[in-house]
């Protein structure tokens, strides 16, 4: 059964910007891993750091149970996310023991740096799969580096624009009206986020906020197919250079997901 690692920043990331994919997936016999490498701690205004984080969990574990995914729990607080040896080293393990075809992550430019860093990170983790001597051979902890293809694809930044307003067309565009009631019931498990973003981000119903993104991305593959074709949402994928990741330049969403998966010319 072949498997797909979701690597996000905070608990309702994967689900803005990933979740139709991942449903697709698993509707095609993938094995599906979610991970968000924050705690959401930060994501209230009434609730304690630790409270808020408790609260996130047990949203984002309800979230991970509509796709039956195997579920990672959080090594950082939010806002706290770098590059370090030893997140690094823990994603390698995730990664190795996982064997993912496919590593589904942030943009490498998105609107806040723990986006960014989560980006950094799982590219990284990726990549040292295959890596004999990392981390230490004799830290049995790990298992051995694989040298099977992994194919890393980034999701739209949020708002599907750069930190500076310039709009993102992604490379391979996935319709996902099928699974739209998963995406919105993975996303609703996330109830405490209503207030928050509202109050933090002007989003009066986070739920509208990612029908509306859906639609854009949607919008930007439709002069690209026939009618017949077309849907109503869409999330947006740009596939990582295969250079070191895989032997050649494959698009394993791309087979997986056949007619539903429409490719755009490059930025």
């Amino acid at each position: 059964m072949p498997s797909v690692l979701a690597l996000f920043a905070h608990p309702d990331d994967i689900e803005f910007v990933a979740a139709g994919t991942l449903a697709l997936l698993k509707h095609h016999g993938w094995e599906i891993h979610l991970m968000n490498l924050a705690d959401g701690c930060c994501g209230s205004t009434t609730t304690s750091r630790q409270e808020t984080a408790r609260i996130r969990l047990e949203e984002a574990k309800r979230a991970a149970a509509h796709l039956q995914a195997t579920h990672y729990d959080p090594i950082f607080h939010d806002l706290e996310i770098q590059y370090t040896q030893d997140a690094l080293i823990h994603l390698v393990g995730i990664v190795r023991r996982v064997k993912p075809r496919i590593v589904l992550t942030h943009a490498p430019v998105d609107y806040m740096e723990d986006h960014m860093q989560t980006c950094r990170l799982a590219v990284t983790a990726a990549f040292a799969k295959g890596v004999p001597n990392y981390p230490e051979p004799s830290d049995s902890r790990f298992e051995p580096a694989y040298f099977n293809d992994v194919t890393v694809y980034h999701a739209q930044p949020h708002g599907n624009r750069t930190p500076l307003g310039k709009t993102v067309r992604p490379g391979l565009g996935v319709f996902v009206d099928a699974v739209m009631d998963t995406k919105q019931s993975m996303l609703a498990e996330h109830r405490s986020q209503q207030a928050w973003l509202k109050e933090s981000q002007g989003m009066n119903s986070y739920i509208q906020t990612m029908l509306d993104l859906g639609a854009q991305v949607a919008g930007m593959l439709r002069s690209r197919i026939s009618r017949e074709r077309r849907g109503a949402y869409a999330e947006g994928w740009t596939k990582h250079l295969h250079l070191g990741f895989s032997d050649t330049d494959s698009d394993p969403l791309r087979d997986a997901l056949g007619p539903l998966a429409v490719e755009l010319p490059s930025n």
